[in-house]
C-alpha cells in the first residue's frame, strides 16, 4: 500500500457500532451510507477498550460510534470513547419483531447499532455518570420504602393472628392448680409443668 493509499483510508469517514455484554463488546464498522466494512470482539477491560478504539480508528475518520446499553454493559466502552474524543451516540435494542427479521448475534447487533447511528434512527447523546450515580441512589431508595412496607404488612399479619392478651401469672397459677403451681426455690418463678407442656 502506498502513502496515497494510506492517506485516502484515513481520511475515509466511517461509523462505529458496539453491542455490548458484561464480558465482551462486538464492534462493527461501516461506512456513511450503511456499508459493512469490518467488525471484531474484544474484552471489556481498559486493554480491550484501547484496542477496539484502534480497530475504529484504523478503517478510517470515526464520526460517530452508536452503543447498545450506555448505562448497563456499555458504560465502560461509552466512557473510554468519550475520554479519546469521539461522539457516543445511545442505540435503544432493536423491537422483538425486528430482531425476527433480522436474526440475532453479536455482529448483527453491532452493525444494526451502527446502521441506526447512519439513518439516524439513533441520534440521542448518552446520559452521563452524574444521571447514573442519581438513578442509583432512586433505585436504592425505592427498594428500601418496598422494605420497610413488606416489615409493616409482615407485622400487621402476626398481630391479627396474635391472641388478645397474654396468659398472666393468676391465669398460670389458675390452669395449674394451687396444690402445683409453686414457685420454684432457685428461680422464683411459676413451676407448672401443664403450662410448660402445653406451650
Amino acid at each position: 500500500m502506498t502513502g496515497t493509499d494510506t492517506a485516502a483510508v484515513t481520511e475515509h469517514v466511517v461509523i462505529g457500532g458496539v453491542d455490548s455484554h458484561a464480558d465482551t463488546v462486538h464492534v462493527a464498522v461501516v461506512t456513511e451510507r450503511g456499508g459493512p466494512l469490518a467488525d471484531a470482539e474484544f474484552l471489556t477491560t481498559a486493554a480491550g477498550y484501547t484496542a477496539a478504539l484502534a480497530f475504529l480508528a484504523a478503517h478510517g475518520t470515526i464520526a460517530a460510534v452508536g452503543v447498545e446499553g450506555t448505562s448497563s454493559y456499555g458504560s465502560g466502552f461509552t466512557r473510554a470513547a468519550r475520554e479519546a474524543g469521539l461522539t457516543v451516540i445511545e442505540v435503544n435494542r432493536p423491537d422483538k419483531a425486528e430482531r425476527r427479521r433480522i436474526g440475532k448475534s453479536d455482529p448483527i447487533d453491532a452493525y444494526a447499532a451502527a446502521r441506526a447511528v447512519v439513518s439516524g434512527r439513533a441520534s440521542s447523546a448518552p446520559k452521563g455518570d452524574a444521571v447514573a450515580g442519581i438513578r442509583a441512589l432512586h433505585n436504592a431508595a425505592r427498594s428500601a420504602v418496598k422494605a420497610r412496607t413488606a416489615a409493616l404488612n409482615q407485622i400487621g399479619h402476626i398481630l391479627i393472628s396474635a391472641p388478645d392478651k397474654p396468659p398472666t401469672a393468676t391465669a398460670r397459677s389458675s390452669a395449674c392448680g394451687p396444690a402445683t403451681a409453686a414457685k420454684a426455690p432457685s428461680t422464683g418463678r411459676l413451676s407448672c409443668p401443664e403450662f410448660h407442656r402445653v406451650r
